[in-house]
C-alpha cells in the first residue's frame, strides 16, 4: 500500500512525463493545505463523511476485474470498452471511429488541462496529486459514433482510495456516446474519487451516462465537469443506486452561444445510504438552454441531498433554464433534502425551478386500489411510474430495462420485509 504522502508522489513521478510530474507536485501542496470535508462546511451540508485520509492508501497493483454484471452485459455492440480496477487501467479495447487510450500517453505529448479545479476540495487535490494513468476518449471532428464507449470503474481492495480520471473530448460537429459504470463488491470499504471531464466542441453532440452500483461499504466522491462550445449539445444521465455514501459534484458550463444541456437522473437509497447531488449549471453564452430533472426515493434510514444552482451570467441573454427535483420518502426514518437555487444576472431569460419531498400520493393510491389492485401492487405501480419519466429520457437506451428491474426489485424487497411506512 502507498500512503498519501510526499514519498508516494516521488514514487509515482519516477517514470512520469515532466508535465504530469509537475502537476502532481503542485497538487500535493494543495492537498496538504486543504482540510478534510466537514458537515460544518456549506458544500458538505447534511453529509457527515467519515473518511480518514491518514489511514487510506493507494493499492500498489490492481485487483482482479469483476465479472460483467447485468448493466454492462446489457450493452451489446460497443464502440470501445475500458476497465479500470482500483485506479489502474487494466484493459483498453478501442474501435475505428473513437480514439481510446491511457491518459499517460497524452501527457507524453505535453500538458493536459483538466476541467476540474484541484482546489475545489481535498478529494480533488488528492486526485491531481496521486491519480494514475487515467483514460482518454476522443472523437475526431465530423465523426459520428452512436455505439457507446463503455468505461468500467471498479474498486476491489478494502482500505484503499483510487482516483480514476476520465477525459472525453468530442471534436467539432462530431457525435459520441459514453457510458461509465461504477462497481465494487459488498463489504469493500474503499473510496473512489474520480475526475471526469467532458469537452464538447462547436456543433458537437455527446451523450454521457453514469450508473453507480458500488457495494454497501464503498464511498464515492465524483467530480464531473463539462464545457460546451457554440451550438454544442450535451445529454447527461445519472443513476445512483449503490455505495454507503455517494456524491456527484457536477458542473456544466455553457460557454458557447446556442449550446444546450440536459441532465436527467434517478437515485434510490436504502439502509443507511447517503446519496448526495451537487450541481451548478453555468450559462455564459447567449441563447443557451438547460433542463435538469432528478427523481429519487429513500427508504429505511437512507437520505438524499440535492443542491442545484442555475447561474445566468450577464452575457447570457435569451437563456432558457429549468431544474426540478422530486423525492419520495418511503419510510419514517428516511430523509430527503432538496435545495434548488437561481442566480440570474441578466434580463431577457426564462428560468424556473421546483422541488418536492413527500410520500406516495394518497389520492393516486386510493384510485388504484378502488380499481381492484392490492395496496402492495398499487404502491409498486406508483413507484414504477414515478421513475419512468426519467428512465425514458436517459441518454443510454441500454440502461433502461436493467434500471427498471433494479428499482422494482428493490422496492418489492422492502415491501416484503415490511420496511416501508
Amino acid at each position: 500500500m502507498l500512503a498519501l504522502n510526499a514519498t508516494t508522489v516521488e514514487v509515482l513521478n519516477r517514470d512520469a512525463p515532466e508535465p504530469l510530474a509537475r502537476r502532481r507536485l503542485e497538487a500535493f501542496d494543495l492537498y496538504r493545505e486543504i482540510p478534510p470535508p466537514s458537515d460544518t462546511d456549506e458544500a458538505w451540508r447534511y453529509v457527515d463523511l467519515d473518511v480518514d485520509f491518514d489511514t487510506l492508501a493507494l493499492p500498489e497493483e490492481p485487483g482482479q476485474p469483476l465479472k460483467p454484471g447485468p448493466f454492462v452485459s446489457a450493452i451489446g455492440d460497443a464502440a470501445g470498452r475500458v476497465v479500470v480496477v482500483d485506479g489502474y487501467t487494466v484493459s483498453v479495447d478501442g474501435g475505428d471511429t473513437v480514439r481510446i487510450g491511457r491518459g499517460a500517453e497524452r501527457w507524453e505529448r505535453g500538458a493536459v488541462p483538466s476541467l476540474v479545479d484541484p482546489s475545489v476540495d481535498k478529494f480533488a487535490a488528492a486526485g491531481f496529486a496521486f491519480g494514475g494513468d487515467g483514460v482518454f476518449v476522443g472523437v475526431p471532428a465530423g465523426a459520428v459514433e452512436v455505439r457507446p464507449v463503455v468505461v468500467e470503474l471498479q474498486a476491489t481492495a478494502g482500505g484503499t482510495i483510487s482516483f480514476p480520471e476520465v477525459t472525453v473530448e468530442v471534436g467539432e460537429n462530431a457525435e459520441a456516446n459514453v457510458v461509465v459504470v461504477y462497481r465494487s463488491p459488498d463489504g469493500v470499504d474503499a473510496v473512489v474519487a474520480p475526475l471526469l471531464g467532458l469537452d464538447v466542441a462547436q456543433g458537437a453532440r455527446l451523450r454521457f451516462t453514469t450508473v453507480q452500483l458500488l457495494g454497501d461499504a464503498t464511498v464515492l466522491v465524483a467530480h464531473e465537469r463539462a464545457r460546451l462550445a457554440r451550438d454544442a449539445t450535451l445529454r447527461v444521465g445519472e443513476a445512483g443506486l449503490g455505495g454507503s455514501t455517494a456524491r456527484l459534484d457536477l458542473g456544466v458550463r455553457l460557454e458557447g452561444d446556442g449550446s444546450s444541456a440536459e441532465v436527467v437522473g434517478l437515485y434510490f437509497g436504502e439502509g443507511t445510504q447517503v446519496l448526495d447531488y451537487r450541481m451548478v449549471i453555468d450559462h455564459v453564452g447567449r441563447s443557451t438552454s438547460s433542463d435538469v430533472l432528478l427523481k429519487g426515493a429513500v427508504e429505511d434510514h437512507a437520505q438524499s441531498v440535492f443542491t442545484g444552482l442555475l447561474r445566468i451570467a450577464p452575457t447570457a441573454a435569451r437563456t432558457s433554464a429549468f431544474e426540478t427535483n422530486r423525492n419520495l420518502v418511503l419510510s419514517d426514518g428516511a430523509k430527503a433534502h432538496s435545495v434548488p437555487n437561481l442566480e440570474i444576472l441578466c434580463d431577457d431569460v426564462v428560468c424556473g425551478h421546483g422541488s418536492s419531498v413527500g410520500p406516495l400520493d394518497a389520492e393516486h393510491l386510493y384510485y388504484l386500489m378502488s380499481r381492484g389492485l392490492s395496496r402492495d401492487r398499487a404502491e409498486r405501480l406508483l413507484v414504477h411510474g414515478f421513475f419512468e419519466e426519467v428512465i425514458e429520457r436517459l441518454p443510454s437506451d441500454a440502461m433502461a430495462d436493467p434500471l427498471r428491474r433494479e428499482v422494482d426489485e428493490r422496492f418489492g424487497a422492502a415491501q416484503a420485509a415490511g420496511r416501508l411506512g
